[in-house]
């Protein structure tokens, strides 16, 4: 009896301790990481990826307001948006920020949870921004540093290529061409995420100029054949009101063909060089 006793009271004294550990709830976790990535997400699949994924993905809308997402919630297992405040905008930065305080704030909870809960949804919502790419990438990429000039030299290289927008950037008129090149380019350019936006504005300026010039090229070319085609019609009808393409026609006939050269008493060879040039008279006509 003595013995049971004894065993009772000693799993009253660790009862406590067992019960402190507290076990990592998925579910809370992953309401507190989507108070900081998933903002709007109901409107916008890539949200995930946009705001703690890539700057690949594009830039979400509405970026400093929580809305529907935490509207009627309770604050206990989510980021408020007075603790949003301080969130870095920059992805890579706002997925380390955010494992940082939602385990701080969900009991039980390591950085192995967050990937374990949360990478699989960044993955997803980067397939539904058109980009293939695994959190480790986006992880690497995020922490490697690269400077502002390496990434846009990377980049445009990889724009410009002629599998892709090409050096005249002819391949990406339409905005839709351009942001599906700049995605996979971009992806490629690990640690590029704090130059992304920049960049991509910078693109999009030299292919818009690139474009107006071409198109202005273009309307040269035209404007100088269609001038060139005036003055021909122009000195074709002044030929014809003085005789002296018909006439030039002559001599030349002469010169080249006749025996004689036309010479007088050789008005067979100059009768016979003005019925060669008789076309000039018809020709001369339909201008009239």
């Amino acid at each position: 009896m003595k013995k049971k006793a004894l065993f009772f009271v000693l799993g009253l004294y660790f009862m406590p301790a067992i019960s402190v550990a507290a076990t990592c709830s998925q579910a809370n976790l992953t309401r507190c990481l989507d108070s900081a990535c998933a903002i709007n997400v109901s409107s916008n699949p890539a949200a995930r990826c946009q705001y703690c994924g890539t700057s690949s993905a594009g830039t979400p809308s509405n970026s400093n307001t929580m809305r529907s997402l935490t509207l009627g919630q309770s604050t206990k297992y989510i980021l408020t948006e007075d603790e949003l405040e301080d969130a870095p905008t920059a992805p890579g930065k706002r997925y380390a920020w955010a494992t940082a305080e939602c385990i701080k704030k969900i009991e039980g909870c390591t950085a192995d949870d967050v990937s374990d809960v949360y990478d699989s949804l960044i993955e997803q919502s980067c397939k539904a921004a058109g980009i293939s790419a695994k959190m480790t990438e986006l992880r690497a990429a995020a922490a490697k540093p690269v400077s502002a000039t390496t990434c846009s030299t990377d980049i445009r290289a990889c724009m410009i290529d002629t599998k892709k927008c090409g050096p005249d950037f002819s391949s990406c008129e339409t905005d839709a061409e351009f942001n599906n090149f700049f995605a996979a380019c971009s992806v490629e350019a690990t640690g590029c995420d704090d130059y992304i936006s920049s960049i991509r504005d910078t693109l999009i300026s030299d292919r818009d100029t690139a474009i107006a010039n071409a198109d202005k090229l273009l309307s040269n070319i035209v404007t100088a054949y269609q001038t060139a085609r005036d003055k021909k019609l122009s000195d074709a009808k002044t030929a014809c009101t003085d005789n002296t393409a018909r006439e030039t026609c002559i001599k030349s006939v002469c010169e080249r063909s006749m025996p004689n050269k036309c010479a007088v008493g050789y008005e067979s060879e100059k009768s016979a060089a003005t019925q060669l040039c008789k076309f000039y008279d018809l020709a001369c006509d339909l201008l009239k």
